[in-house]
């Protein structure tokens, strides 16, 4: 169990970089949102950053 935590954790943080190098501040903060959302299990905040990550994708398309 604890190396499925790590795994998870190593793929979270690879995918926060690749968001955070690819659309910069912007787009670390959008995921920081979905992130929190997800957790607290709050739509409002959790659809902000979806939205905003859903805007930067669609710019850079």
């Amino acid at each position: 169990m604890p190396l499925i935590a790590v795994v998870v954790a190593a793929l979270a943080i690879g995918f926060e970089q690749l968001v955070q190098w690819k659309y910069g501040p912007m787009g670390i903060i959008a995921f920081v949102a979905l992130s929190i959302g997800i957790k607290a299990k709050n739509t409002m905040i959790g659809g902000v950053g979806a939205v905003i990550l859903v805007m930067l994708l669609a710019q850079s398309g």
